[in-house]
């Protein structure tokens, strides 16, 4: 059930990130993640008494709070990036950083020891989780939004360690601290800059919902390192750029190009060896 929860927790990251790039393009990039974490925090809490907490701990509150905080820098700096940035350089930076930091300390600090297949399932996801977001252009002048991407990857790493380290009993509550987090996070940059919570309804209940959509990912992305290691975790749930590109060839009768392709037979090889590794 792990790697099943960790695969869905991509699929909604996918369609999260994909919705939320659109949206940070037609209204301002921290207004989006403001009304996103607010959906984001409705959900967590009508979630509360399907997975009721057990052994509710402060501790298991203050994780919450501290992935919060990373979610909230990982989504503002990811809106800003797209904002002005190209997609196929802000996604993979942001992804392959938000993986390769909690490999990298599940390993070093919290004792995570995979097996030799899943290893070899982690070093074939981190370029894959690069090529599958590229595009093949080259306008735009240069790597715009990268500075962004990779504070926006640090960000999204702090989230997934932080949450992991919630306690099982805690039942969704550290998702829900988190929102809290996240809006205390994002407030203050949407005064600062004066941005305009006011967008059209339709706007406004999209960035709802695709804050809503994370928020799912994010359960999802908790029970799953409940049953496995942290770096299969969240390797399989930082497969989500691949959703985009599949939205963009079914969906959207967009061309998959050779780099994409490749990117994304190395997710489903990645896939495998983790889930039987």
């Amino acid at each position: 059930m792990g790697v099943l929860y960790a695969l869905a927790s991509a699929l909604c990251y996918g369609l999260a990130d994909f919705a939320g790039g659109l949206l940070a393009r037609r209204s301002h990039f921290a207004a989006v993640a403001l009304v996103g974490q607010t959906g984001g925090l409705l959900l967590a809490l009508a979630a509360v008494p399907l997975l009721p907490a057990t052994s509710l701990q402060p501790a298991d509150l203050a994780w919450g709070a501290l992935s919060g905080v990373g979610t909230g820098i990982g989504m503002v700096f990811l809106f800003r990036g797209l904002s002005h940035g190209t997609m196929s350089v802000v996604v993979p930076v942001s992804a392959v950083a938000g993986v390769a930091l909690p490999v990298l300390v599940g390993v070093a600090v919290l004792g995570d020891r995979p097996s030799a297949l899943a290893w070899l399932g982690v070093l074939i996801a981190v370029p894959a989780l690069w090529l599958v977001s590229r595009d093949g252009r080259t306008d735009g002048g240069g790597p715009a939004g990268a500075p962004d991407a990779l504070i926006a990857g640090t960000g999204i790493a702090l989230q997934y360690l932080a949450l992991a380290q919630a306690g099982p009993g805690a039942g969704v509550w550290p998702v829900a601290a988190g929102r809290v987090a996240a809006i205390a996070t994002v407030l203050p940059l949407v005064v600062r800059s004066r941005a305009r919570l006011r967008m059209p309804p339709r706007r406004l209940l999209g960035a709802a919902a695709t804050g809503m959509t994370a928020s799912a990912a994010l359960v999802l992305y908790m029970l799953a390192a409940r049953e496995q290691l942290l770096a299969i975790a969240v390797v399989l749930s930082s497969l989500y750029p691949a959703i985009p590109v599949l939205l963009g060839v079914t969906a959207l009768r967009e061309r998959l190009t050779r780099w994409q392709a490749a990117g994304l037979l190395g997710a489903g090889a990645a896939t495998l060896l983790l889930a039987t590794g």
